[in-house]
């Protein structure tokens, strides 16, 4: 792997997993980059020696993709586990701007994929109990999106749920119970296939960190471990343990080598590092996969939010595991050679070049936030072929309040940024005709946190290309009306992130790129607000509360890798 210096930073180039050769013990984070939050990840050898790993969504959809790997470092996405609105209505109800699913765990037992989540409606709510949706989806296939069932849902007044099988073939729930002043872990028997529960009983509540959660019971050696993360997910997290000897109902005991996994109070490039889980490879050699975020813990600057990070674990027969702490560029256990996946979905390190032909689907990684309107995007229709057509959404992208989710959904579509540093561009084919209609291209975080650059009719008659960052604090906008040369052309827009802290945006006409203009620089720190999701680059279309109903038409989609910071 080509490593270049730049000053105080490492940048890693991307390059496919079909072009890598790595080392067996070496390895680089993150192995999941981007909005890849809260890793739940398996080995499974019936299916060819394969690690499936599961990953937050929030109101992503399609919600908690399923990547896989043969040696843990070149990973694909190979499906997703909620890929229809039948499977989970209710998450259109969701009106939380940090809401939706919540922490999958993936888990293999008797032949079946296993998924448990929590669909948070309100994060803020009074009544704690109208909160948290706890669900089971369970596949036979997880290359075929098909096979997820419908959810199946239990009651816990919690969320980060997470199944656990004993020896006897029973199987058990525990997860973060959401107790006002004194959250504990919980656990119950359930039934998995009706989702009915026993009685919750009361773990363990941690160490005194702030908010106890992210549980995961393991049974090695005779001895029951309760992996838990705490001290909130944001530069505080840590990852904390106790067991038991006696049973898996406890008593519990807190290891005196708590956390053992924490970047707290260190200067660390990958910092908010918990929520972790366990897993051994086919030599029994055991991993940790958990969240991270790139960052300099005094600067503002970490768009892609947290990401999942992988290191080895040495644990020995009756004693607490050891973790290494998380790097950039690592050494572990000997790992397999690279080999490649089946399905249909892009490796993690790949860009794009998308031109929406005939008969065509949508990539698998493309992504809506929330629920799409029906019919809102069609690929390739008969009229225009080789683009997408994008109907506009009464909602813009704010969703007016920039809190409550859009009932009718945005007409947005969109992929992950996965690298540091990058160039992102469509062409654009627009002649809006009522006041208020508008289409373009953004970096879109959430509701309230996002940059966009559109072709907009402002008033009757006048065209402007405008440039605005929606955050919690006053920011400047760029607009511009059209040049003429430019009006009826197809225009060609660009987003480039050219450095660690700045996102540049430029148009022109799409036959001169040569005219192509940089109209405006925004930090990414607009984009970098907390520790839940990650930035998406993608196109919208909105009659931002009008009655328009001018369809944008997008073509010659492109996204650039160029690079990953390491350090």
């Amino acid at each position: 792997m080509l490593v270049t210096s730049i000053p105080a930073l490492l940048l890693s180039i991307a390059v496919t997993a079909a072009a890598t050769s790595p080392e067996n013990s070496t390895f680089t984070n993150p192995i999941l980059p981007g909005f890849h939050p809260d890793p739940s990840c398996i080995f499974v050898p019936e299916w060819d020696d394969t690690f499936f790993c599961a990953t937050s969504s929030f109101q992503a959809f399609p919600g908690i993709p399923i990547h896989a790997s043969k040696d843990l470092q070149n990973w694909k996405l190979v499906g997703n586990v909620l890929n229809r609105p039948s499977q989970l209505p209710d998450l259109a109800k969701v009106d939380s701007a940090t809401g939706g699913l919540w922490a999958p765990t993936l888990r293999y037992e008797n032949g079946t994929f296993w998924v448990v989540t929590t669909l948070v409606f309100d994060n803020f709510a009074a009544n704690d109990s109208s909160r948290w949706d706890n669900i089971i989806f369970k596949g036979e296939d997880p290359y075929d999106e098909a096979s997820w069932s419908e959810a199946v849902h239990f009651d816990f007044n919690g969320y980060d749920t997470s199944p656990f099988w004993d020896t006897d073939g029973q199987a058990y729930m525990v997860g973060s119970h959401a107790y006002k002043v004194y959250p504990a872990l919980q656990l119950a028997k359930i039934n998995l296939e009706t989702g009915e529960t026993g009685d919750w009983k009361t773990l363990w509540s941690g160490t005194g960190g702030m908010a106890p959660e992210a549980p995961h019971i393991y049974r090695k050696d005779g001895i029951y471990y309760l992996l838990i993360a705490e001290g909130g997910t944001g530069e505080g997290h840590m990852v904390t343990i106790a067991r038991s000897t006696e049973s898996i109902w406890g008593p519990y005991d807190a290891s005196p080598k708590n956390p053992f996994l924490t970047a707290a109070n260190t200067t660390n490039f990958f910092q908010t590092v918990g929520h972790a889980d366990l897993f051994q490879d086919a030599g029994d050699n055991w991993w940790a996969v958990a969240l991270s975020t790139r960052q300099d813990p005094a600067l503002p600057y970490h768009p892609m939010g947290r990401e999942s990070v992988l290191t080895p674990v040495t644990w020995n027969q009756g004693e607490w595991p050891v973790f290494d702490a998380v790097e950039g560029l690592m050494g572990g256990w000997p790992r397999p050679d690279p080999a490649d996946i089946k399905g249909d979905g892009p490796w993690i390190s790949d860009g794009d070049e998308v031109d929406f032909a005939p008969s065509s689907s949508l990539p698998l990684h493309f992504t809506y936030w929330r629920y799409p309107r029906p019919g809102s995007f069609v690929v390739s229709p008969l009229d225009n072929p080789f683009t997408l057509q994008v109907k506009p959404s009464r909602e813009n992208l704010t969703g007016y309040d920039g809190a409550s989710a859009p009932k009718q959904g945005h007409s947005f579509l969109g992929r992950r940024q996965e690298h540091t540093l990058f160039t992102y561009s469509v062409d654009l084919d627009f002649s809006p005709s009522t006041v208020g209609e508008e289409a373009g291209v953004t970096v879109f975080l959430q509701q309230d946190r996002h940059i966009y650059m559109g072709l907009a009719l402002l008033t009757l008659n006048e065209l402007y290309l405008r440039i605005r960052g929606m955050s919690n604090s006053d920011l400047p906008s760029h607009q511009t009306p059209l040049p003429l040369a430019w009006i009826g052309e197809t225009l060609h827009l660009e987003i480039k992130a050219f450095n660690w802290t700045h996102y540049s945006f430029s148009a022109g006409p799409a036959n001169a790129i040569s005219q192509l203009e940089t109209l405006a620089y925004y930090p990414n720190s607009v984009v970098s607000s907390g520790f839940t999701v990650g930035t998406f680059l993608g196109v919208y279309a909105t009659s931002n509360g009008g009655n328009g109903s001018t369809p944008g038409y997008f073509s010659n989609w492109s996204y650039i890798p160029q690079g990953q910071f390491l350090n």
